[in-house]
């Protein structure tokens, strides 16, 4: 039998037994979930078929195509979206980068509202998050705060897009060029978003010296697990691409031997002259890689990421539209003209004073079948995680986390994922709408 042939067999198993059944009322309505067709599943048994286990063709493929996507010259296919911001952070810590290098004990500015993994790496490389709080009501760092929140130890800024909707990059970028600060966009909720910047718009992840994207499940693509770290420096990609691969020096892909012209002529370290340059090490690396399997599911999601993009945008618009109504009871985010998001979720705060908690009304939700999450960890600081460091020396707070607080109390979201249908977001609408209009 030839590949060919199986695969055909694969198209037809996909219409026997993949196919989604059409919304029916009542039915479960996720927060997010794979959307596919046979593309994907063909393309995942054609790698599986040449059994090339690791990174292989396409990864290269995917890689690639990312990077075109993006605009943006350098891209590296990891295991996970919080293996990239771990190799994001790991990367500034490099002795290649000389001064501007990152050490033990200097300060990230960061936000408490979001997910941990945008948090962690700072922690897990030495480093010391410094906490700013949000404004309502995209959720997004309160730019008016970085000033006061800035010491003699501030080296960078990691940020995440919140659900999809970009921060104000015009001043975290101006902040962050005035005083020669690293800046890390986590990009992992906001694939697709485009922000203006100097009368020109760019992709977000593009803006800063690092982006990071995740691609699990419920993110813009999938390849199941997997993330992305991209830069437009070539000297960050060859960091990001060394702590990746086991810390080595080498540049040579898997199955290559001296591509790079060096593997038995250079002198490392105190190594001996002419030491296998395939096992020269210029960093404490990882294995972070994903297999040429997630990637083959990868390139084809990137064929369908424009449409993707769109229908959320197009979903997320029918319940701003839907809501309105509830202008007075819940706020939502109002993205900047400067801004085109690419929306993770359907963001809501429950107003103070509201005789509806957001707890009662997410609750109200998931009674008729509509999942909601909150914003992430809401305030990262009260999480048992944070419990055994120590507020000053291993963290600190910059000003107050009111808003956090008030985030992690009132805001949830729900899901505008494109296998959103029509049924699914008025049925969404009309259960906030009824639950919000009772008392």
């Amino acid at each position: 039998m030839d590949k060919e042939t199986i695969l055909q067999a694969v198209c037809q198993y996909y219409q026997e037994h993949h196919q989604r059944e059409p919304y029916q009322p009542g039915g479960r309505i996720p927060y997010a979930g794979r959307v596919y067709d046979e593309t994907e599943l063909c393309s995942l048994v054609d790698a599986a078929l040449d059994f090339w286990l690791t990174a292989g063709d396409y990864t290269k493929r995917f890689e690639q195509g990312l990077a075109d996507y993006l605009g943006i010259p350098f891209c590296s296919l990891v295991c996970s979206g919080s293996a990239a911001n771990l190799l994001a952070v790991a990367a500034l810590t490099s002795p290649l980068l000389g001064e501007r290098r990152l050490k033990r004990g200097d300060e990230v500015l960061t936000v408490a509202a979001g997910f941990p993994t945008t948090v962690a790496p700072i922690v897990q490389c030495g480093l010391v998050p410094v906490f700013v709080d949000v404004k309502m009501p995209d959720c997004n760092v309160d730019v008016s705060l970085l000033e006061q929140a800035k010491s003699e130890r501030t080296r960078a800024v990691i940020l995440a897009h919140t659900l999809g909707c970009p921060f104000d990059l015009n001043a975290v970028k101006a902040f962050c060029e005035h005083y020669g600060l690293w800046l890390i966009e986590d990009n992992c909720d906001a694939l697709g978003a485009e922000y203006q910047l100097g009368g020109v718009w760019r992709k977000t992840g593009t803006i800063g010296d690092i982006g990071t994207s995740s691609f699990y499940p419920a993110h813009h693509i999938t390849t199941g697990e997997g993330g992305a770290v991209y830069t437009g420096n070539p000297l960050l990609h060859r960091i990001i691409r060394s702590l990746r691969d086991w810390g080595r020096d080498c540049v040579c892909g898997g199955g290559q031997d001296n591509a790079c012209g060096r593997r038995f002529t250079g002198q490392f370290g105190t190594l001996p002259e002419g030491y296998d340059h395939k096992y020269v090490y210029s960093h404490l690396g990882y294995n972070l890689k994903a297999t040429d399997m997630q990637a083959a599911i990868g390139a084809a999601q990137l064929e369908k990421l424009p449409e993707f993009v769109a229908r959320r945008r197009e979903n997320w618009a029918f319940l701003r539209r839907a809501l309105e109504p509830l202008e007075g009871r819940l706020l939502f985010p109002e993205p900047g003209p400067e801004s085109s998001p690419s929306w993770f979720g359907f963001l809501m705060t429950v107003r103070p004073g509201s005789a509806v908690s957001r707890d009662e009304l997410a609750s109200h939700l998931e009674a008729h079948n509509i999942q909601t999450r909150p914003l992430f960890a809401g305030n990262l600081t009260r999480h048992p995680c944070f419990q055994s460091l120590r507020e000053g020396v291993d963290y600190r707070i910059a000003g107050t986390l009111e808003v956090a607080d008030q985030v992690m109390n009132n805001s949830f979201w729900v899901g505008v994922y494109p296998g959103m249908e029509r049924e699914m977001l008025e049925e969404m609408s009309k259960r906030i709408l009824e639950k919000m209009h009772h008392k």
